[in-house]
C-alpha cells in the first residue's frame, strides 16, 4: 500500500506522507498505482463538473480543467511545456534536456498548453450537458492518462539524464503493466457512452497510441524518460480520450 499511499503523494496535493521506505522500490509501486489516483481524481472533477452545470455556472468546463491543474500541483501540464520546447529546438539531446531544465516557457509551450487546455476544457462541456457520461468520462480520462506512466517507465528505457523523477522510475515497469491497465479501461469503458459501446474503448485505444508513439519519439530525441515526459504523456493521452468520448 505505500505505493498507493506515494502516489497520492506525489500526484496530487493531498498531504500524504510516506516515511521509512525505499523510495525506488516504493516509486515503481506508485506508478502502478498512478491510474487509480487518476480515477478518484477524475471522479472529484466529474462531480465538480456536473454540480456547475447544474447551477448554470459558465464555463464550467474550463473551471474543472483548472481545477485539475490545482489538484494536481500543475506537474503534468508543467511536464508538457517542458516535453514540448524541447522537441521543438534543435541541436543534440544535450540541448534538448538543458531546454528542459531551463524552466523558461517558450512559443511551443504555450500553443501545446492552450490547445491541450482548451480541447480538454471544450470537451468536458460537451460531456456537462449528459450528466451520466460525464461522471464515466472523466474518470476513464484521467486514468487512461496514468496508465500511460506505466509505458514510459517500462524495462529498457533508460533515464534521459541522471537524477530526477525519470532517473527514479526508469525501466521500473514490467511491459505488460500498462497494456494490462489499458485493457481493463477499454473493457470497462463499453458503458461510458449510452448506445455506443465503441466510443470509449476507442478513445482509450486512441489516447494508448499517442502515448506509445510520444515514448518512441522522446525516447529517440532525448535518449530515454525523464519526468516531463511523465507528465507530457498523461495531458495527450487525457485530451485524445476526453475529445474522444465527447465527439458527437
Amino acid at each position: 500500500m505505500r505505493g498507493l499511499f506515494l502516489a497520492l503523494s506525489w500526484l496530487t496535493v493531498l498531504p500524504v506522507r510516506v516515511d521509512g521506505t525505499d523510495v525506488e522500490r516504493a516509486a515503481a509501486g506508485a506508478l502502478r498505482w498512478a491510474p487509480v489516483v487518476g480515477a478518484l481524481l477524475g471522479l472529484a472533477a466529474a462531480g465538480l463538473l456536473v454540480g456547475l452545470a447544474a447551477l448554470g455556472v459558465p464555463a464550467a468546463g474550463l473551471l474543472v480543467v483548472g481545477f485539475l491543474v490545482l489538484a494536481t500541483r500543475g506537474m503534468h501540464v508543467d511536464g508538457l511545456a517542458d516535453t514540448v520546447d524541447g522537441l521543438g529546438c534543435y541541436g543534440p539531446p544535450e540541448r534538448a534536456l538543458a531546454v528542459m531544465r531551463d524552466g523558461g516557457v517558450g512559443a511551443f509551450a504555450v500553443a501545446a498548453l492552450v490547445v491541450a487546455l482548451g480541447l480538454q476544457a471544450a470537451a468536458a462541456t460537451a460531456l456537462a450537458a449528459h450528466p451520466a457520461t460525464a461522471l464515466l468520462a472523466l474518470p476513464l480520462a484521467a486514468a487512461t492518462g496514468r496508465a500511460g506512466f506505466a509505458w514510459c517507465a517500462r524495462r529498457g528505457v533508460p533515464a534521459a539524464r541522471p537524477g530526477g523523477l525519470g532517473a527514479t522510475v526508469a525501466g521500473s515497469q514490467p511491459v505488460w503493466v500498462a497494456p494490462v491497465w489499458w485493457t481493463a479501461l477499454a473493457a470497462a469503458a463499453v458503458v461510458v457512452v449510452p448506445g455506443r459501446p465503441w466510443q470509449g474503448p476507442l478513445a482509450v485505444a486512441v489516447a494508448a497510441a499517442l502515448v506509445i508513439g510520444l515514448s518512441a519519439h522522446t525516447r529517440r530525441r532525448f535518449g530515454g524518460v525523464t519526468g516531463d515526459v511523465l507528465g507530457a504523456a498523461n495531458e495527450l493521452a487525457v485530451t485524445a480520450a476526453l475529445v474522444v468520448v465527447a465527439a458527437g
